[in-house]
C-alpha cells in the first residue's frame, strides 16, 4: 500500500488506501472520464463549485488537467455561514491552478427566498438546504451560457449515506469522485499535489455556523468508510463488521439507516407503474 499517511493519529478501521499503482490508475482514469463528459456533451468546458474543501479541489485538480485551465470556471460561492478562511482557501484553488473564477455572494439571493415565504421558518437545515440548492442554480446559469459541464464534487461515503441536498450538490452532469470513498479521495488529492493543509482539513459542508460532516453524521470519516465497505457494499453482516471492525453495532446500525433512508436521493422520482387496461 501506499506509504502516505494521510490520516490523523487515530487508530484507522480499515485501510482503503490504494497501492501506488492502483492510484495513478485511478487519476488517469478520473481524468479521462471528466474530458469524456465533456466531449460527448459536444460542450467547451467545465463549471464547478469551489468551497475550499477537500472534494471540490480534488475535481477541479482533476478537471483543469482533463481539459486545461482555460476550459474550468470556477464559483465561489459563501453565504452567511461560511467562515473567509474556506472561501480563501476556495480563491487559493482556482489561483493555483490558473482558473476563471468569480465570486457570488448568495445571501441575497437565499434571503429572498426566506422572505417569499409568509410565514417564515427558523429550520436551519430548510434555510441551508436553500443555499445549497441557489449554489446549483448558479452552476447551472454559468453552464448554460458557457456551454459547459456542471462537475459534481460528492464522494462515495456522500453519496451512501444521502449527505447532499437533493437537487442541490446533487443536482450535477457527473460526478468524478462518485466511486471514491472519503479516505481514497484525501489519498488522490496528495497524490495530485494538493497542499497538505487542505488534505487535512475538518470536513464541513458549512450549511450552518459551526456545522462539521462527522458530527452530523454521527461517526467518523473513516469508520463510515469502513462499514460502508464491509457492510453496506461489501459481504460481511452486522457481527462480522463489528467484530473486524471493533466499532459499537450502534455505528453500523447507525450507516444502514443513513442508507436505507436516503435511496430515494439515488434514484429518479418514482412514476406510477404503466396501467394495462
Amino acid at each position: 500500500m501506499s506509504d502516505t499517511v494521510l490520516l490523523d493519529d487515530s487508530e484507522t478501521p480499515l485501510d482503503l488506501r490504494f497501492s501506488e499503482a492502483e492510484l495513478e490508475a485511478t487519476r488517469e482514469h478520473v481524468v479521462d472520464f471528466v474530458a469524456d463528459q465533456v466531449e460527448s456533451a459536444g460542450l467547451e468546458g467545465a463549471v464547478l463549485g469551489l468551497s475550499g474543501g477537500i472534494d471540490s479541489t480534488t475535481v477541479a485538480h482533476l478537471a483543469a488537467e482533463a481539459l486545461g485551465p482555460d476550459a474550468v470556471h470556477g464559483l465561489v460561492m459563501p453565504g452567511e455561514v461560511n467562515t473567509a478562511d474556506n472561501m480563501g482557501d476556495a480563491e487559493r484553488v482556482a489561483m493555483d491552478l490558473g482558473i476563471e473564477y468569480d465570486v457570488v455572494e448568495i445571501e441575497p439571493i437565499a434571503e429572498a427566498f426566506y422572505g417569499a415565504f409568509p410565514e417564515g421558518t427558523d429550520d436551519r437545515m430548510a434555510e441551508g438546504n436553500v443555499r445549497v440548492r441557489v449554489r446549483a442554480v448558479l452552476n447551472y446559469f454559468v453552464a448554460n451560457a458557457e456551454d459547459r459541464l456542471v462537475l459534481g464534487t460528492g464522494n462515495r461515503s456522500e453519496s451512501a449515506t444521502g449527505y447532499f441536498t437533493k437537487y442541490g450538490d446533487g443536482a450535477v452532469d457527473c460526478n468524478p469522485l462518485g466511486n471514491l470513498y472519503k479516505q481514497q479521495v484525501r489519498q488522490l488529492a496528495d497524490h495530485l499535489g494538493v497542499p497538505r493543509d487542505l488534505v487535512m482539513k475538518t470536513p464541513s459542508a458549512e450549511i450552518w455556523e459551526g456545522q462539521t460532516d462527522e458530527e452530523e453524521l454521527g461517526l467518523s470519516y473513516d469508520a463510515l468508510d469502513a462499514i460502508l465497505a464491509l457492510h453496506v457494499d461489501g459481504p460481511l453482516s452486522t457481527s462480522a463488521t463489528v467484530e473486524y471492525l471493533g466499532v459499537p453495532e450502534s455505528a453500523v446500525e447507525r450507516v444502514v439507516e443513513l442508507y436505507e433512508g436516503s435511496k430515494h436521493k439515488r434514484s429518479t422520482p418514482p412514476t406510477p407503474a404503466d396501467l394495462r387496461l
